[in-house]
């Protein structure tokens, strides 16, 4: 199926997904928004990361004039059944709560993006509600997932449905178009999802990735490090493949974020992630569909343990050291104000022509 001359994918299975194929971003325009950095009046690699962040954009999209003026924010909101295990402070309904809030653009993101001129577009995926909110997109594929604990967090076909639901929206912000977006998630308990897919594809221990999340005491933090661990076990996840992965003990937000990550590389929409749920989903994208990870940007290292393993496996490089942990991509929608002002320089040049100086040479 094609919609405005792309290739929408939809109805997928494990095989087609894993059959996905990832082009190369444009080498050619990278390689001229570098040329466009040194032609600039500062020494060479002054603005440092942010040169080569711009240049992956620019070879993402095919342009070099890097226009950014249209972005937004993605929130994947759900809820998980291993709250039941006494995993998180808070119970379900937090999760209604605040995507309630974030239709207002009232919470913490919707204030910040509204700053940073993007918009927020909250989705629910699997909040477990009956009701729907105005404001949020209606694209539940189920209310919750299960206790991973007991059973599978999800079948086949709701983590399928997940990831199509992420490739798609990309694909619709695109059409609508947005240049960049960047991945939100809201949900109580995802913190101990992602904590356990990531120990999963990493073949480590839970104690080097699983962290307090909200705020856990030192009693809740070894219940669910205890949690992970009993689940790695019960399911052999040291030896099952990524998808199996994911539908076992991760949750309808992380597949949606899954899909927003295969949907910027399939689409050519650079994908700006947050913090540590959102790289447990790219990674399981790049496992997924090999080639994913060049289309996406880190934006910061938060206070999650696994977020230095998983950068290390995605050989990504977060610019934003802050401990940041308010999730809901919030750290993402400040990368999108960080990268403006470099490209008020790159727009606005002053080049060595300009001042009567000698351009800088590369040795």
């Amino acid at each position: 199926m094609e919609c405005c001359g792309k290739q929408i994918w939809t109805n997928l299975t494990k095989e087609t997904l894993g059959r996905l194929m990832i082009g190369r971003p444009d080498e050619v325009i990278r390689g001229a928004v570098k040329a466009n950095w040194d032609a600039i009046a500062k020494p060479l690699d002054g603005m440092g990361r942010f040169e080569e962040m711009t240049a992956q954009i620019g070879a993402i999209t095919g342009d070099e004039r890097l226009d950014l003026s249209e972005k937004a924010v993605l929130i994947f909101c759900a809820d998980n059944g291993i709250v039941a295990e006494g995993v998180s402070q808070a119970g379900q309904e937090v999760t209604f709560a605040v995507a309630k809030s974030m239709a207002k653009n009232a919470s913490s993101v919707g204030r910040m993006a509204r700053f940073a001129g993007a918009d927020t577009i909250p989705v629910d995926i699997g909040i477990n509600s009956d009701l729907t909110i105005d404001g949020v997109l209606d694209k539940k594929i189920a209310h919750g997932t299960r206790d991973f604990l007991i059973e599978p967090a999800m079948s086949e076909e709701e983590t399928l449905g997940a990831i199509e639901t992420g490739i798609a929206l990309v694909a619709e912000c695109k059409d609508k178009g947005y240049r960049i977006l960047a991945t939100g998630e809201m949900g109580i308990g995802n913190t101990t999802t992602s904590s356990a897919v990531a120990a999963a594809l990493l073949g480590c221990e839970s104690a080097l990735v699983v962290g307090r999340g909200a705020g856990l005491s030192d009693r809740g933090l070894a219940r669910k490090r205890e949690v992970v661990e009993t689940a790695i076990k019960k399911y052999d996840l040291y030896k099952t493949d990524v998808f199996t992965v994911l539908r076992t003990v991760g949750g309808l937000d992380i597949a949606g974020l899954v899909g927003m990550c295969i949907g910027g590389a399939l689409y050519h929409v650079p994908i700006v992630l947050d913090g540590v749920i959102s790289m447990v989903a790219a990674l399981a994208a790049e496992r997924i569909v090999p080639g994913v990870r060049e289309y996406v940007i880190a934006s910061h290292k938060g206070k999650e343990p696994a977020v230095e393993l998983l950068t290390k496996a995605l050989d990504l490089h977060p610019v934003i050291d802050a401990d940041l942990a308010l999730g809901e991509g919030t750290g993402a929608v400040m990368m999108f104000s960080m990268l403006d002002m470099a490209l008020c320089i790159y727009h606005e040049e002053t080049t060595f022509a300009d001042i009567s100086v000698e351009q800088y040479e590369r040795f």
